[in-house]
């Protein structure tokens, strides 16, 4: 069931009702850009808009300062909504991710819900999430982690600006870590042979590291950078310490290759003679991002209502492999994440785009897919049958990761002529910007 005129309409209204406001709340947050954890401007911002607004809002969730739930139910049975809204910056550039945008569209699609419910046209809750530091200590995780989540909504949806319009984006699972080498100091000239060097184990491990990128699948990532190799290069090193990136294409596979990582560092410290120390995020690994493929077609069908087509998938040249914590709550319920152009050709993650996150058009962008996104949510909530699909393929999703990327293989996967003549092969792979 596709939502009547009348249901879109008070949709549409309310989102165009709040756009100037919420136009001004980002532009502010755009303006004082803020790291993660320490979005303070932002949190006030936003928690008092929605109380403002009769939300029931709580501050400080598990610990995290400057994380936020905004609750509205109109204590009837009935579906529990979820959106998600971020806000934190990225040092030096601002919001080349176009946070400021994210924050005001799950504001605006809780608000169109709500209305919803206060006029008793659905029954259930909704809930916005104000997560903080997903291009940091990422909140998701300990929000999923702690059962915030999987406690309050039936399921969650969020957006996110780009350069493209698209919905099976495909991100990377990642984890990362600091390993440590531990030797012994010693007189590099005079009793070289009297030390333990931690430098040499580290390096041996980056060679491994190396050898090992052959024999990883092509979807996999390993990157890390030296943070500390010694003192003096009078004296042999009794301390050196790098910090790797892992990824995969699904958290299984993160697992395998995390195994691997550390084997090629152990392997050095037996070589050597050092000893070696691993320390793993403490929030725990960013899961891969599966798209729920039933609430991702209805999207497409109400972008398109508004003239923006959405290809099912994406030139697999379109963009690099990164991830987002987002990852870890389409794990734990039915989840939907779309991005979406903001009228800028700029990539994410760079100064061009953080000027292009400010225009008015971006602006307008945003609030259009806002629509469609709240729309796909209320049809979650009135048509059973919808939400059962999509419950459904969730359930096949998580179990076997492979049942989305078949799906959309399957019916996706080949090369196209544009109308340029131009050849180009379509792929299930996407990022976001992490």
């Amino acid at each position: 069931m596709v939502l009547s005129a009348y249901l879109k309409k008070i949709v549409e209204d309310t989102i165009q009702k709040h756009s100037q406001e919420l136009r001004t709340i980002s532009l502010e947050i755009h303006d004082h850009p803020e790291q993660g954890n320490q979005e303070f401007i932002a949190f006030k911002l936003l928690t008092e808009y929605m109380e403002k607004h009769g939300f029931k809002v709580t501050r400080g969730v598990v610990g995290l300062e400057t994380a936020f739930i905004a609750e509205y139910s109109n204590g009837k049975n009935g579906r529990r909504i979820g959106f998600c809204s971020e806000y934190d910056a990225l040092p030096n550039i601002g919001h080349g991710c176009g946070h400021n945008l994210i924050a005001v569209q799950g504001v605006a699609c809780a608000l169109a819900v709500k209305t919803l419910l206060e006029k008793n046209l659905i029954s259930g809750s909704v809930t916005l999430f104000g997560t903080p530091a997903e291009e940091s200590t990422c909140s998701k995780i300990t929000l999923v982690k702690e059962n915030v989540v999987q406690d309050r909504v039936d399921f969650a949806m969020m957006l996110h600006p780009s350069a493209v319009d698209a919905v099976f984006s495909k991100t990377l699972a990642l984890d990362q870590v600091v390993i440590e080498f531990f030797g012994k100091a010693s007189h590099a000239g005079a009793s070289p042979w009297e030390g333990i060097n931690a430098l040499d184990a580290l390096m041996q491990g980056f060679d491994n590291v190396a050898m090992l990128r052959q024999q990883t699948l092509p979807t996999n990532r390993i990157h890390g950078i030296i943070k500390h190799g010694g003192n003096s290069a009078n004296v042999i090193p009794d301390h050196a310490s790098a910090h790797f990136f892992v990824r995969a294409l699904t958290r299984t596979e993160l697992s395998n290759l995390k195994s691997k990582l550390e084997n090629c560092f152990k392997a050095a410290a037996i070589a050597t003679g050092c000893t070696v120390k691993f320390t793993w995020a403490p929030q725990g690994q960013i899961d891969d991002l599966f798209n729920n493929e039933i609430f991702g077609l209805r999207y497409i069908e109400y972008m398109k209502e508004k003239g923006v087509d959405i290809p099912l998938t994406i030139p697999e040249d379109a963009g690099v492999m990164a991830s987002t914590d987002m990852g870890n709550i389409s794990y734990a319920v039915p989840s939907l994440h779309p991005i979406y152009s903001i009228g800028s050709k700029a990539f994410n993650h760079t100064a061009e785009f953080t000027a292009a996150a400010g225009t008015l058009v971006a602006h307008e962008k945003a609030m259009t897919s806002a629509v469609c996104l709240a729309m796909t949510a209320v049809d979650a909530s009135l048509d059973s049958a919808f939400f059962e699909q999509a419950v459904e393929s969730f359930k096949k999703g998580k179990q076997h990761n492979e049942v989305f990327i078949d799906w959309v293989q399957k019916i996706h996967f080949e090369n196209k002529v544009d109308g340029k003549g131009k050849l180009i092969t379509f792929c299930y792979l996407h990022t976001l910007f992490y």
